[in-house]
């Protein structure tokens, strides 16, 4: 079992910047495959980013390609998203999520989930 929380959701201008930040529970953290997803507002979940739990090896949606980068500190039991360059469509709630195995794009392969943070990109 896995709890997710993150944090440092907020309001930016357009060409800011923010980190978001996943804690996890469990002394297992190392063993999972760590994702980003977001939401916004009538639209489906969507595959942000991701790290894979044996390579370390990180995959991006084609939205996110060189603004966002994912890393994970296993000795914290935590992932992080730094989201640079951000623009107006990135505003939606983003979920951190875990899954046992490798690294899939599809929300419905990962078994826990964060209570999301909203991020809001103003023009």
């Amino acid at each position: 079992q896995v709890q997710l929380v993150e944090s440092g959701g907020g309001l930016v201008q357009a060409g800011g910047s923010l980190r978001l930040s996943c804690a996890a529970s469990g002394r297992t953290f190392s063993s999972y495959t760590m994702g980003w997803f977001r939401q916004a507002p009538g639209k489906e979940r969507e595959f942000v980013t991701g790290i894979s739990w044996s390579s370390g090896s990180a995959y991006y949606g084609d939205s996110v390609k060189g603004r966002f980068i994912i890393s994970r500190d296993n000795a914290k039991n935590t992932v992080y998203l730094q989201m640079n360059g951000l623009k107006p469509e990135d505003t939606a709630v983003y979920y951190c999520a875990a899954r046992l195995g490798e690294l899939r794009g599809h929300p419905n392969y990962y078994n826990y989930w964060g209570q999301g943070t909203q991020v809001t990109v103003s023009s």
